[in-house]
Formats: C-alpha cells, structure tokens, sequence
C-alpha cells in the first residue's frame, strides 16, 4: 500500500506523485566561505578610490562565497632615498597632484589632490598603522575607518598623514581617537603592518589596487589594477572551478544609508545601473528628504546622510 502522507508536487515535472526515500536530508542555508578574497590597498591609492563604486557592487552581490581580507600594501614610506614612480610622472609630492586630478576626472570619484602642494602627505604608513589597529579590535570599523580617510584625503583634501586628522576621523567611528594614534604610533603595530607588507608579497601583488582570490586548494587569480564588475565575477567564477555563481538582489536605497554615512552619485549609479542624469531623481524616490543632505564636490554630486 502507497504513503498518502509522502507525496510532493514535483517542481520540475509538475507531477504529485511519491516522494520517494530521499526525503529527510540536513541541508546548510548559509554554505561556509570557500574562497578567501585578498584586496592588496594603500590608503593613499588614487586608483583604489575610483575603484570604490565597482567594488562596493561586487562585494554587495557575491560576499557570500568569500571572506573579504583587506591587506595593506604600503605605498609611500616617506618622499626621498629613491622613492618614484616613474611610470606616472612622480618624484615628489608636487608630481601627485597632476596625475590625482586625471584618475579623479575619469573615474568620477572626486580629488582634489591641492594638499601635495601645500600640505603634502608625507607616509601612507601612519593611516595604515591606524586601520591595523582598528582592525585588531573590529574588523567592520577598520573597513569604515578605511573609507573615511579616502573622504578625508581624496574630495575633501585632508592630509591623513598628519594625527590630528587620523584622531578626528577614529573619533568619528566612536573609538578614542588619541589612544589609537598613540597605539599606532608604537613599534608594535609597524610590526602588524609589516605581516601585511610580507602577505602582499607572498601574494604577488605588485601595484594597487591588486584582489587575488584562492580557493581551498590554493589556487587562485590575481587580478591587477582597477578591472569591471564582469571581470571580478569571471575571476570569482573561475576560483570556485567554473560553477555556477548567482548574484544577491541589491539592497534597497533606504537599506543602504542606514550603514553609510556617504555616498558618491557615481557610486550610486554603478551599485543600481543608473545613467548620472537619473541618479538624483533615483535618490529623490528612494529616500525621505529629511533623512540626508545634498551637496557636490568638484562637480560631483554627493548624498550625506543627515
């Protein structure tokens, strides 16, 4: 005699029949992280920041088959003893400016990049040392501290070189500013930096922005510089052996703003395949009018949250 109790509707048939032996089976709703994403940075990158609205897309869409590891890279020890790069026109702080403005312009992620005239940053290690620092204690608030002293230094020309600025930007995430530049000022966290520099060597990573992601086996791909969102996802794809990979839904804007406390239009129109004439109405839809602010930067549009 059959099992009336056992029967299904078979989603790819259409057929209600037996449902078979097969029909008790511990599943994981939340598969472990195969695949760890290494992205080699500096907080002075200038190609890091126009990198910001694809990887924010990418991380927001495919985070649930990788743990994300920021490593720093350490980009500008101190101007002299035969630091340059060639490549790009620099040999002193003056020669940055020039070449910030360019990536600003074709990115449309806001430099203003006057402070190497000025008030040049004399070492990316300081901020780095900070955003190690952080890290030991949070690993979401380095991320954010991460992001605000790109703000501070990239749109709004602060040198985050200097401990007044880095102590305002960690008091900002709600920790003691004073007490973590005085930590990161120790040999100890140059130490921590120093584990970073050593990984991002035995990674291969040459240039920033570099993410290099690796699979249980140890294989993996490097991507180098600044690549689209399609070519992240080849890469994600090809790392977990070709399977197939699908994309999250995208948070709703209202969703979004709740963890961030600015937003770039470019960065809008790239996370919501927006073209820049519809962004502010996209924004204006999306959003009460007295939850944020709108202003623009160098000619760029930005939404603060109020």
């Amino acid at each position: 005699m059959n099992n009336k109790n056992n029967m299904i509707c078979d989603l790819e048939t259409g057929i209600c029949g037996d449902a078979g032996d097969d029909t008790m089976e511990i599943i994981d709703l939340n598969p472990k992280k195969t695949i760890d994403l290494y992205y080699v940075t500096d907080p002075i990158c200038s190609h890091c920041w126009a990198l910001e609205p694809v990887l924010r897309r990418f991380v927001e869409q495919y985070d649930q088959y990788f743990q994300f590891k920021t490593v720093m890279g350490g980009l500008l020890e101190k101007w002299g003893g035969g630091f340059a790069d060639v490549k790009n026109g620099i040999t002193g702080p003056s020669d940055v400016a020039e070449h910030w403005r360019e990536v600003g312009e074709q990115s449309r992620m806001p430099i203003d990049g006057s402070l190497w005239y000025d008030d040049p940053v004399q070492s990316s290690f300081p901020p780095s040392r900070v955003f190690k620092v952080v890290q030991k204690h949070d690993e979401h608030l380095a991320t954010v501290f991460l992001r605000k002293a790109r703000e501070a230094v990239f749109a709004f020309n602060k040198n985050i070189g200097d401990d007044k600025v880095l102590i305002e930007i960690v008091n900002e995430l709600g920790l003691n500013g004073a007490e973590t530049v005085k930590e990161a000022n120790l040999s100890s966290s140059q130490d921590l930096l120093n584990q970073d520099f050593a990984l991002a060597g035995k990674l291969g990573a040459r240039g920033f922005p570099t993410i290099i992601m690796v699979n249980q086996d140890n294989k993996g791909v490097k991507l180098v510089g600044a690549r689209t969102l399609q070519e992240y996802a080849n890469g994600l794809k090809q790392v977990m052996g070709d399977k197939e990979i699908q994309p999250k839904p995208l948070p709703a804007l209202s969703s979004l703003f709740e963890n961030e406390d600015l937003l770039f239009s470019k960065e809008i129109e790239v996370l919501y395949d927006l073209q820049e004439d519809e962004a502010d109405t996209f924004v204006q839809e999306g959003l009460p009018l007295d939850t944020y602010n709108q202003k623009v930067i160098l000619g760029e549009t930005y939404f603060e949250r109020k």
